[in-house]
């Protein structure tokens, strides 16, 4: 039986006294799926995602990765600390937040070194990436001066470049141009298919539907609704609407009403295309 990667039981978080942000969240997440955190704004998908990057813990629960309880001491230092950190990456939903340094070359080197490898390693590893993403004309540009795209195959390189088994993408697809859009979704399904747990975040219910084998979705009392496959999620209408991923349009023709499932995420008049080409 494979073993879970992470597992939280009754966890639950706060960023105050008065508001949980989770609660009693109980998942387990197994390796090498395509895995999808849905719910809308201010559900706590972020919250979960930080919470699993080891960015924040728990205030009453347990959190475990790869088979170790997961609390800020262990992380601080040490071995198992540089294996966490080496292993699970997480990809911002603001790439301004990710990208710190003068230039993109010095992001890129910065995990890589903070990990202990050698400059030489760390540049090469670098200079691999930097052709992967098609952006080695960028490496001496300052992340302040790119467009909105640039920096987000930015922000995912950065992730990469210490050659994590997981990859967390907190709502990727937010103000991403169809372009870019479509390259992220070959980007997606290249990384899952060499064998990468590629965990994304996300109220866009066409990147859930090209992308996700499994689904968890958040209600908006914090809460897991559901978890179970792509194909049964997105076929439940009725829990769609009520953690209010869709809504019902009332149309009244004379005395009738009449009333349709309406998709919250933004349409693109790409979908149809960008479906097409990550089959």
């Amino acid at each position: 039986m494979t073993q879970p990667i992470f597992e939280l039981e009754n966890v639950c978080f706060s960023y105050d006294q008065d508001t949980l942000s989770l609660k009693d969240i109980n998942l387990e997440i197994l390796p090498d799926k395509r895995l999808v955190i849905l719910g809308v704004n201010g559900s706590g998908k972020s919250t979960l995602l930080k919470l699993l990057n080891g960015l924040m813990f728990a205030n009453s629960g347990q959190f475990k990765a790869f088979g170790r309880r997961i609390t800020e001491e262990l992380l601080d230092r040490g071995e198992f600390a540089t294996f966490f950190r080496s292993q699970v990456a997480l990809v911002f939903q603001d790439s301004d937040i990710q990208l710190f340094s003068p230039t993109v070359l010095e992001d890129l080197m910065f995990g890589p070194l903070q990990l202990g490898l050698s400059k030489e390693k760390a540049a090469s590893r670098v200079s691999d990436l930097l052709k992967m993403f098609s952006i080695d004309k960028l490496k001496h540009c300052s992340p302040n001066n790119l467009s909105g795209g640039e920096k987000k195959k930015v922000a995912i390189a950065t992730s990469l470049s210490t050659n994590p088994d997981i990859i967390m993408l907190d709502e990727p697809t937010n103000n991403l141009d169809p372009r870019t859009r479509v390259w992220l979704y070959q980007l997606l399904d290249r990384l899952a298919n060499i064998g990468k747990t590629v965990i994304l975040s996300t109220q866009d219910l066409q990147l859930a539907k090209v992308f996700a084998e499994r689904i968890v979705v958040m209600d908006e009392n914090h809460k897991i609704a559901a978890v179970d496959s792509a194909e049964k999620i997105l076929a439940d209408k009725d829990l769609l609407l009520e953690v209010n991923l869709i809504h019902e349009h009332v149309h009244y023709h004379k005395e009738l009403a009449h009333k349709h499932p309406h998709n919250h995420a933004k349409k693109h008049k790409h979908d149809k295309q960008e479906v097409e080409l990550v089959k």
